[in-house]
């Protein structure tokens, strides 16, 4: 699996934010970004199936 690069906009708030959560789990914000993300597939496929490539 081939890591890729994202560039994101995101208000100083909203990441500050992330920071604090990240923070709370253990986490990098990236990973938690990570995660975030994850979990977003796995709810979008739950309810339309799995995502085909």
């Amino acid at each position: 699996m081939a890591i890729k690069n994202l560039t994101i906009r995101i208000d100083d708030k909203m990441l500050n934010k992330i920071h604090v959560v990240a923070d709370y789990e253990g986490r990098s914000a990236n990973s938690q970004i990570l995660i975030l993300i994850r979990d977003c597939i796995e709810s979008f496929e739950k309810e339309h199936g799995e995502i085909k490539l």
